[in-house]
């Protein structure tokens, strides 16, 4: 894909985004590693029926780099602005991990603006071993402050046991790409610990519009404990398992995530 990227200032905050496509709007919203980049084949997807919003998050990819606090809750007030800024009244709002997150607190501050949500591999509340991983991640960026030794001791955590040992070409251009990161270290910090501090668990009955929630079975960042959790409290939930995958189940499995996304939006287009 050509970059079609432009910036949008926000206040204190530019934030890179890309905007492609015709149709419903659809906000996609990565996670705590790398930036929209993670989304370039559900881009080249969606843009086909629908105007395609993806950005890097402040404190990632090409966006403002701040070393300051941040929360879930920030985030989302980030991405209300962008469209606002680009004059997107509501959208579906498909996020991964901490995008999923982030979305939550969308619903919550401006149900009007969301259409439905999409929760890739997320959590209203990390459980104790999500937490855990999450603090071995951060620690291991903080001892060693090198992308690449992460991303060596991070890469066990995205993917399945299976998919791990039988596709090692796949995943070391996972590592590479987590490895490949530019961004300040600091700012994975701040959001990591953002994402530690991330508690919905008692608002999500206040959550209206429909959500689909997915997960990978062996997903020991966003638990099957982590998916429960949201499918208990949620008003308006699906729930789709993906067996035999992990945090990156998107990526490990495509060809069934891939129409799912798809079907979801297409059954919640807008009267």
């Amino acid at each position: 894909m050509n970059d079609l990227s432009k910036e949008a200032p926000l206040g204190r905050y530019t934030l890179r985004y890309l905007d492609v496509g015709q149709g419903t709007p659809v906000v996609l919203i990565h996670g705590l590693a790398g930036d929209y980049s993670a989304w370039l084949t559900q881009i080249d997807l969606l843009k086909q029926h629908h105007r395609v919003i993806a950005f890097d998050n402040r404190g990632a990819g090409k966006s403002t780099q701040i070393d300051e606090p941040v929360s879930t809750t920030d985030l989302a007030a980030d991405t209300l602005q962008l469209m606002e800024y680009l004059g997107v009244p509501a959208a579906h709002v498909v996020g991964r991990s901490m995008g999923g997150a982030v979305a939550q607190h969308m619903a919550l501050q401006a149900p009007d603006r969301v259409l439905s949500l999409v929760l890739c591999a997320s959590f209203a509340k990390l459980d104790p071993l999500g937490a855990r991983v999450l603090l071995n991640m951060r620690e291991a960026l903080a001892w060693r402050m090198s992308w690449a030794d992460h991303a060596r001791h991070s890469v066990q955590n995205f993917v399945s046991a299976d998919f791990f040992n039988n596709y090692p070409d796949r995943v070391a251009a996972i590592e590479r790409l987590i490895g490949g990161e530019t961004r300040l270290p600091a700012c994975y910090m701040r959001q990591n610990e953002a994402c530690q501090n991330h508690d919905t668990l008692a608002d999500l009955p206040l959550i209206q519009p429909p959500t689909l929630v997915m997960a990978g079975q062996n997903d020991p960042i966003c638990s099957l404990t982590a998916t429960r959790a949201l499918g208990d409290g949620l008003p308006n939930v699906h729930t789709e398992i993906f067996s035999n995958a992990s945090h990156f189940f998107l990526m490990e499995q495509p060809d069934k995530f891939n129409p799912l996304l798809s079907q979801w939006l297409q059954a919640h287009e807008p009267a």
